[in-house]
């Protein structure tokens, strides 16, 4: 084991620069926050290091609520104007939010206060960015034409929110902006849906399920580049990839499990229940049990809300039984999984299985 006095050794002896030796110490620390107390296969998650960072966002959010109310009484008095109003007004507030960011964050390195702060950057680019370029009489007579360019300025306003302090929730945040982008695009060229459902049903007119499969597909897709790039899980690769899966899975999923849902075929829980079996696998293979939680969830969701009888409550009683059993023997189904595919996969790419 090398520990900072060996590391202070070899800048000393001219083993290693300051530089090299501030980027070993900062890899060893990522490692520890990623993989201490964790049992071998098991995959990283972190909301927040300590109550104190819970106490921070307490704070943030009694903050950003005084804001708001003050700033909303002020709007009363400005009746003509109010769109530039709330524009100045998030202007400053993304001031204030980005100096909080450079302190919780950057110098901090707080977990909770960061998925805090991103999300009151998103709402805050959002409110400042469609107020000040979207024309509310167009959507309130339902002319969405006027929202696709808020909604780019504000995706574009969290990626660079993301570049800056590289806070893996924002990237959750990005990959939903792009899926709403893509869906208020949709709308716009073929018609805004006349139920929610046509959004999600492949028997629906309009492109909108197959936007949220290809959106689902994309977000998957860089979610593995992330992955792959930190196989050992032990920087914040590993911890953006992790919030791109909870955003693909339902995305990929919403979309079968509703049309088979919403069909009046007998085989349709079988079909979907296969289906749910190949996100399994696919979870196991790259050692992701966000994805599949995320996944399921979603669909336990469905069954046990949208639909109900007799087919989706077998169905949630056999996810259930999935789950535990997944969950128990993890390890061991991954280990076998894995074996006969060392051939085909890049598995040094991949999380190694214990």
């Amino acid at each position: 084991m090398i520990d900072r006095d060996d590391i202070r050794a070899a800048v000393g002896s001219g083993l290693l620069s300051e530089a090299q030796a501030a980027s070993l110490a900062a890899l060893a620390d990522s490692r520890r926050g990623a993989r201490e107390n964790l049992a071998p296969g098991d995959e990283p998650f972190e909301l927040f290091k300590g109550f104190n960072e819970i106490f921070i966002v307490i704070g943030l959010m009694i903050l950003a609520g005084g804001w708001i109310a003050v700033n909303s009484l002020s709007a009363l008095g400005e009746i003509t104007n109010v769109q530039l109003k709330v524009a100045s007004t998030a202007a400053v507030g993304a001031v204030i939010l980005w100096a909080l960011s450079e302190y919780f964050i950057r110098r901090r390195r707080m977990v909770a206060p960061a998925i805090a702060l991103s999300v009151f950057w998103a709402a805050n680019a959002g409110s400042g960015i469609t107020a000040y370029f979207a024309q509310p009489f167009m959507v309130a007579q339902e002319d969405l034409s006027s929202l696709p360019l808020p909604l780019a300025l504000t995706t574009a306003a969290v990626a660079l929110y993301w570049l800056r302090f590289r806070v893996p929730f924002a990237m959750a945040l990005i990959a939903v902006g792009v899926f709403a982008l893509a869906l208020m695009m949709g709308a716009n060229r073929a018609g805004t849906p006349e139920d929610i459902s046509d959004l999600f049903l492949l028997s629906a007119d309009g492109p909108f399920a197959f936007i949220t499969l290809a959106v689902g597909v994309a977000v998957f897709a860089v979610a593995m580049i992330f992955d792959m790039s930190d196989p050992h899980r032990v920087t914040r690769r590993s911890a953006q990839g992790f919030w791109l899966h909870v955003v693909a899975a339902p995305a990929l999923v919403n979309t079968i499990a509703l049309s088979l849902l919403n069909s009046e075929s007998a085989s349709a829980y079988t079909i979907l229940m296969i289906w749910l079996v190949g996100f399994a696998l696919v979870a196991i293979i790259i050692d992701r049990r966000s994805f599949l939680i995320a996944a399921i969830g979603y669909t336990v969701t469905l069954a046990g809300t949208v639909f109900d009888g007799e087919g989706a409550a077998m169905t949630i009683l056999l996810l259930g039984i999935f789950l535990v059993v997944l969950g128990a023997f993890w390890a061991r189904i991954r280990a076998a999984l894995l074996a006969p595919l060392e051939a085909i996969l890049p598995l040094h790419r991949l999380p190694p299985s214990h």
